[in-house]
């Protein structure tokens, strides 16, 4: 590269990163259009609408109904927001809070009116087909020929979803093959049933023809008929999983309920967190960052001023990708944000690490650029891409603040690889380019002598195994019996659900006044920390929620409230709502973690061509989440959904941290000659990226460390085990994950093809 074009770079990325900043900070043009300001915020951070639906109707709602209804109105209020909550209130209402949106009527209409299930006969009276099959590069598909108004006017609906008594799935076996078959069982009301005989015999005269299932919009299953169904029972078969045969069944359930809701009341609600929250959460990013930059000048000279441009560089294009692709910040999300920035610095340090040992070797600074790159982007592409297909599995599975940390994640893992493989090199060839080009100002590597981890190994084990059996023996037996609630861990009321109190009062508190005034007496009443605050804005009215309060705990409430705010005791409104975290979420979050670390070690296996790579990474981060699960039963820390979040932070953290030191034993494996010894490998390969792993980690902590002492008590509560799980991530893939590997690979024979 000659001179010109090596100041031509310095000066274009330079003027970039000076570019996206003032964008991030002020926009452009007079509505500020690319701001930071204008991320779409989270109803923990922003605020949003809050509208609360009472079941109408001569009998009360079945508790089933009330579910399936929940499960309605989840699935449309995901066009706002994936941090939409839908909760339930006492036995007949429905909550719902929308993060991002201001006006209650916009959508009140959309929401209130349930979508309708039809089962359409493929051919009207016409002999026209009432739907067709389309094709297209994502597979093939129906579509409406006419309207349904024009196809009920035929008379070739056959059932709607009242016609429907229950919908159930369930499984059984292929006569034939004696393979699991997937099926959905109905069973028909008796004119329904008789309606279904008459529409499946047409459908098996005309040769196994098929019938839809249609509900809101879209096709939710199309079977063939194979023979006349009567007896008012019919099957769905064909599905290619339970899940899928239970998203059916519910469908048609939803299409079928005879829930009629209104809307009891709407408002629009400040953030959960407040003002302080937003603000101190990014005063903690600016110090970690700060810190961080002066940690990589401090260690690693002009190879830290080349990281501290791309990592500048990396957070403008963070925050201005995250507003230009419209994704919805909250707390999980920003959880999200700090691991990528993690792994941002830790692909830099990698290469670092290989300058400096490649300058060891005599090489010139040019030679050892290349040569570095070289040999660090397995790591790099494996570390990265394994926590990659994590977060894709994560964003198509999971559902809520789980799809906001993934989308965040995956981005930043994007751009961190961006920034660390392009810009920080284009940066280093442009410095060598012009001069700058004395090993002296890049640091060399010293000779360090290997640790002997392997010899260590059973220590480690023994430590680790002994933290989780006092995880276990907490959670199952001390807290149990010490807990008011009888639970081995502190879940608060997004898994238990609890009690939502309405308070009017005489003046327009600010949510900042309402923590430091009232929040800690409230605890002290219910005996319990996890008190969630929410404004309704445009009056005096406050929402507490709470866990679920006795008549006693009810009482001493509002003697408080009247004693110490002259509030009118009749005025005050309590009733038990349902949790926020629903064990749909819970059963889905825990299947895409199962899929997501099948598909690391499917992964792992692959590129490192040996399972046992796959197997103790895996193992080494399970340890990682269970350990983490010890402090949450030993501190007794709030388990709301932040938990989910830090679970998985550490989880992308741990692996990626394994990922860099198996590179390395892969590497001194193919490069070793004669009679291998295995425990030489592994500790070579652990000491030689140890001070990558502790820099990479004390950076991460930092950030983490930062929002513990800055945030408020809620980011405390998450910043606190997120901060145990990264030293606990580092020490696994430090004295553990290699350790694991070896025995594996001693005890278990690696058989020859």
């Amino acid at each position: 590269m000659s001179k010109g074009k090596a100041f031509a770079a310095l000066a274009l990325i330079v003027a970039a990163t000076i570019f996206v900043g003032i964008l991030d900070i002020v926009g452009l043009g007079a509505d500020k259009t690319g701001s930071a300001k204008e991320i779409k915020l989270g109803l923990d951070l922003a605020g949003g609408v809050s509208i609360t639906y009472q079941a109408v109707g001569d009998t009360p709602p079945s508790s089933q109904d009330m579910e399936d209804t929940i499960t309605k109105l989840k699935k449309r209020v995901e066009n706002y927001s994936t941090e939409a909550q839908v909760y339930k209130e006492g036995t007949d209402r429905i909550n719902i809070e929308i993060p991002g949106v201001y006006d209650a009527n916009a959508i009140l209409q959309e929401l209130g009116n349930p979508g309708t299930l039809y089962f359409i006969e493929h051919y009207g009276n016409d002999g026209v087909e009432n739907y067709t099959v389309t094709y297209s590069e994502e597979g093939y598909g129906y579509v409406l020929n006419r309207s349904i108004k024009d196809i009920l006017a035929d008379g070739t609906i056959v059932l709607v979803g009242t016609d429907v008594k229950t919908a159930q799935a369930g499984s059984h076996k292929d006569q034939q093959m004696g393979n699991a078959e997937f099926v959905v069982q109905l069973t028909l009301t008796a004119e329904g049933g008789n309606a279904f005989y008459q529409a499946t015999q047409r459908a098996y005269d005309r040769g196994n023809d098929t019938i839809a299932i249609y509900y809101d919009g879209e096709f939710v299953s199309v079977p063939k008929v194979n023979e006349p169904i009567s007896g008012g029972v019919a099957t769905i078969s064909g599905m290619a999983s339970y899940e899928e045969a239970e998203r059916v069944a519910s469908s048609i359930r939803i299409g079928g309920l005879k829930v009629e809701l209104a809307e009891l009341r709407s408002n629009v609600v400040g953030a959960s967190l407040g003002q302080e929250a937003i603000s101190t959460s990014l005063l903690a990013g600016l110090v970690g960052f700060i810190i961080v930059v002066i940690l990589m000048l401090v260690i690693y000279y002009f190879l830290g001023l080349t990281s501290a441009i791309a990592l500048a560089l990396y957070a403008g294009l963070e925050i201005m990708l995250i507003n230009g692709f419209g994704i919805t910040l909250t707390l999980p999300g920003i959880a999200g944000i700090i691991l990528s920035i993690g792994m941002a610095v830790d692909a830099n340090v990698i290469i670092f690490a290989r300058i400096r040992e490649e300058l060891r070797s005599g090489k010139t600074v040019d030679s050892a650029i290349k040569v570095a790159y070289s040999k660090a982007m397995s790591a790099i592409l494996d570390g990265n891409i394994t926590t990659l297909i994590a977060a894709f599995v994560l964003w198509i599975m999971g559902s809520g603040s789980i799809k906001g940390f993934a989308q965040t994640l995956t981005l930043g893992i994007v751009l961190s690889m961006f920034t660390a493989v392009v810009i920080t090199k284009l940066l280093l060839k442009s410095l060598v380019a012009i001069g700058l080009d004395s090993p002296k100002l890049f640091g060399v590597a010293k000779e360090v002598k290997a640790i002997d981890f392997i010899g260590k190994r059973k220590i480690f084990f023994g430590v680790s195994g002994l933290a989780i059996v006092i995880g276990l023996v907490m959670m199952l037996f001390v807290n149990k019996g010490i807990a008011t609630r009888g639970n081995s861990l502190n879940f608060s009321l997004d898994f238990l659900g609890g009690t939502q109190t309405n308070v009017s009062f005489d003046k327009d508190y600010s949510l900042d006044e309402i923590n430091k005034l009232m929040v800690s007496d409230i605890e002290n009443i219910i005996g319990d920390a996890s008190v969630i605050v929410t404004k309704v804005q445009g009056s005096n009215e406050v929402i507490f929620k709470t866990i679920t309060l006795n008549a006693d705990q009810r009482e001493k409430l509002n003697e408080y409230f009247a004693t110490n705010f002259g509030v009118d005791k009749e005025t005050i409104r309590a009733e038990s709502i349902s949790s926020t975290i629903s064990k749909e979420a819970q059963r889905e979050t825990i299947i895409a973690l199962i899929v997501a670390c099948v598909c690391m070690l499917v992964y792992i296996w692959f590129r490192f061509k040996d399972i046992r790579f796959g197997a103790s990474s895996v193992v080494a981060l399970t340890h990682d989440v269970l350990v983490t699960l010890t402090f949450y039963a030993l501190a007794y820390i709030s388990v709301g959904s932040t938990f989910v979040a830090c679970m998985l932070t550490i989880v992308g953290y741990s692996i990626n941290a394994t990922i860099v030191i198996f590179d390395r034993v892969r590497e001194e494996l193919k490069e070793a000659t004669g009679k291998i010894d295995l425990a030489k490998i592994v500790n070579e390969a652990v000491t030689s990226t140890l001070s990558r792993s502790i820099f990479t980690s004390l950076t991460t902590f930092v950030m983490v460390v930062a929002l513990y002492i800055f945030g408020v008590s809620s980011v405390k509560e998450f910043a606190l085990p997120l901060s145990v799980g990264i030293l606990c991530g580092t020490y696994s893939s430090i004295c553990l994950a290699g350790a694991l590997w070896y025995v594996l690979r001693t005890k278990i024979a690696k058989k020859e093809a």
